[in-house]
Formats: structure tokens, sequence, C-alpha cells
């Protein structure tokens, strides 16, 4: 267990050393060695794991993340676990799986596998994804109010304090629409090399929530009750986050639960969680640009084209 609590400040320390040793070089090339030492971290940890867990940012991974951390903790009685996070929870019990989580966002700079998902080859891989629209949106709020600055330039997202509209911001190659599409159209692509695999859509998870969390946990190698079911879901229920998240994440430690600012909703990560709410956002020509984007670029497969 000590050895647990030790793993992520050595971690952090690591990889502290390693960016500031690049300190005379220029931002972009500090920032390219920060991501390939952060995709080092992630392959290893993708290699040890019985299972990943993959999304793109901002695609309802921390919902269900919530409800997972509630079905192991109840099933395998742990004692105040936190979040589910890798080994954490194979530590208090060897029965419950090592799952690595990961938003795919620096592997592939580590690697250089680029254009394939070869790195998840021999890993049982759930992807969870989300309309890319709704992602973006949720992405260019998170950017203003939630995102570190360092993060910031990490993820190439423009400099904190820029005037750049909603529809700017979803529209941008670097960060908006079009990533997200490549992102998801890549895993698309070798999802026949990607055995066992299995996708799961977060406005499916919102539609039959006890229905799909069964289908994960499936996969997952569970027999999940009907009673950890309802118990699972009616803690992940929308007003249950948002009251963690008001009460500072509650004893999901680490910030992931926790408001920028208290007095604004849309600095929550439990913002709306409104299935095609990125509408709201939009003009009619804008929704229609959008749609069109998504319907000529996005693979099929997701189920993402307009009518």
């Amino acid at each position: 267990m000590f050895t647990g609590l030790l793993q992520t400040p050595i971690k952090k320390f690591k990889r502290f050393v390693v960016t500031r040793s690049a300190f005379f070089l220029p931002v972009e090339e500090q920032l390219a060695i920060e991501r390939r030492h952060r995709g080092k971290e992630q392959f290893e940890k993708l290699q040890r794991a019985d299972y990943c867990i993959a999304s793109y940012g901002n695609s309802g991974r921390t919902w269900f993340r919530v409800m997972l951390s509630r079905y192991y903790t109840r099933k395998y009685a742990l004692e105040d676990p936190g979040l589910l996070n890798f080994d954490n929870f194979h530590r208090r019990n060897p029965k419950v799986p090592t799952i690595f989580i990961t938003h795919d966002n620096f592997i592939k700079d580590y690697s250089g596998n680029v254009d394939s998902k070869a790195d998840f080859y021999g890993t049982k891989t759930l992807l969870l994804v989300r309309n890319p629209a709704d992602v973006s949106v949720s992405q260019y709020f998170q950017w203003q109010h939630r995102m570190k600055l360092h993060k910031v330039s990490l993820n190439r997202f423009p400099p904190r304090g820029t005037e750049v509209t909603a529809f700017e911001f979803v529209m941008r190659p670097e960060s908006g629409i079009p990533k997200v599409i490549d992102f998801l159209n890549v895993w698309a692509k070798d999802i026949d090399k990607l055995k066992p695999f299995q996708f799961l859509r977060y406005e499916d998870l919102r539609a039959d929530t006890a229905g799909q969390l069964r289908r994960a946990l499936e996969f997952l190698g569970e027999f999940p009750s009907a009673e950890d079911l309802i118990d699972a879901v009616d803690y992940g229920s929308i007003d249950n986050m948002r009251a963690i998240e008001a009460n500072a994440g509650g004893w999901f430690r680490g910030g992931r639960l926790t408001p920028g600012d208290k007095s604004n909703p849309d600095s929550y990560k439990v913002r709306r969680a409104k299935v095609g709410g990125w509408r709201d956002y939009f003009n009619d020509t804008e929704v229609a640009e959008i749609e069109a984007l998504i319907s000529a670029k996005l693979a099929p497969i997701f189920g993402y084209q307009s009518g």
C-alpha cells in the first residue's frame, strides 16, 4: 500500500527532472520531450494492464469511472479506495483487475504509431466515444474555466485569454472537432485488429445506463447483479455527481471532481451532461456546418452522421 502511495510523487518527480533538463531548448521542443516522456509512462502501464479504457477527453469518462469505482468498491468490500486508477483497487483486492484508463494523448509520441493502434493490439480495450461536437463544446468550457495553464500548452490549445468564440474553437483543427474526428478514425480503422475490443457510446450509456454498464462490466470480466447495477447507477446520477463536486470531490481525491469556481456552473466538471447539448451554443448556419463536417469526415461505424 505504501509503495502505491509513493508512485504518483515519484512519477511527477521523474517528469520534472526530464522536463527541467531541457529548459534551454525552444518551448515546442520542451513540450515534445515531455509528451514523449508521458507517452513512455503510459506505454509501460498499458503493457502491464489487464484491461484498457480509452476515450478522447470530455467523453463522459469521469461519470463512467465513478460508476465503475462504486461497483468495485461495493462488490469487493473495499474501504475508501478513492477513484479507480490503474492498480489501486487491485492492490487492495487482487480479484479487481488492473485497468489502465487513458485519453490516449501521448503514447503515440513515444511509440511513433501515429496512424494505427498497434500499441493496443495486445490489450483488451474498451473505447468510450461521444459525439465530437458535444466533446468539443465541453472542452471549450474546460479550456476556459478548468484547464491548467501547462496543459493548455501541452495539448496545443489556444493560449489562455485568447479571444476565441465557441464556433472558432470547435472548428479549430488543433483542438476542436477535426482533432476528435482524427482520433476516432484511427480507432475505427484498426477495429478488426483490436481483439477483444468493444466501444461504448456515451449517448447509449445515458439512454440505458444500467444495460450499457452491464455490457461494459461483462467485457471487463464481471457478472454484475441487478442490485450492483442499480447502486452504481444511482451513485453516478447527475445530482449525486454534482453534490460530490460541490463538496470538493468527496472521497474522489486528486481534483478530478472539483469546480474551477463554485459560483460559475460552467467551471464544474459535471456541467450539463446533455446529449446533443452542443446545438444550444450555435446558430442554424453553424449547426449545419458542424453536422456536415462530422457526416463527411467521421467513420460511420460510430453512428454520428446527421440525417
